[in-house]
């Protein structure tokens, strides 16, 4: 497992961490090798809370590119623009959002064109060894404190997603000024209905 981090003198912390797994690799891969993109603009999604924004921040401090942020909720002609600016200026363009056309429904024919001749860079759900770090790294934003068994625990009995992981720390701040043990886990998870026993009990 293995950590990016903005490049732009700040304390390492959890805010500025972007761990890499199985899930991202690829797309950290396509971004590393940008010069090599067909056109100055990639399409990068993935899931709610999957670190895209800050991922698409790294590559542009380390980069000088720029970023279109939450694109699919943005004006099309927006996008559009920016996406002829950074062919114009040649400078690399991050179009971050949560899905890929066609579920992220795109109207203007001109920009459906453009996504279509884009790289597509995708974050995938976290892959078994991507998943406990997740926790592991949430438990540490919360300053809630645990043995690892606790932490491979949890991982083989909460939903497979970003978004679940931090449900799971903010569920557990209830006994953040304890030591969390598997009991205590399972009682608080199983009272939120987090827990999905999808993998052993």
């Amino acid at each position: 497992m293995s950590q990016l981090r903005l490049p732009l003198g700040l304390p390492e912390t959890c805010e500025t961490e972007f761990l890499v797994g199985e899930s991202n690799a690829r797309a950290i891969h396509q971004l590393e090798h940008w010069a090599t993109w067909p056109v100055m603009a990639a399409l990068l999604v993935g899931p709610r809370k999957s670190g895209r924004s800050l991922l698409a921040r790294i590559f542009a401090a380390k980069t000088g590119g720029r970023i279109f942020d939450d694109a699919d909720r943005a004006k099309e002609t927006d996008v559009f623009h920016a996406w002829n600016q950074a062919q114009q200026d040649r400078r690399p363009l991050l179009i971050v959002a949560e899905a890929a056309p066609p579920e992220w429904q795109v109207k203007l024919p001109d920009l459906r064109s453009r996504l279509a001749a884009s790289p597509l860079l995708e974050i995938g759900p976290p892959d078994d060894a991507l998943l406990p770090q997740l926790i592991e790294h949430a438990f540490a934003r919360h300053l809630l404190h645990t043995r690892p068994e606790v932490i491979a625990w949890i991982a083989r009995r909460i939903e497979r997603s970003h978004v679940a992981v931090l449900r799971v720390a903010d569920a557990l701040e209830t006994v953040s000024g304890e030591r969390l043990s598997i009991p205590m886990v399972k009682s608080s998870l199983e009272a939120t209905g987090l827990l999905t026993e999808t993998n052993g009990g």
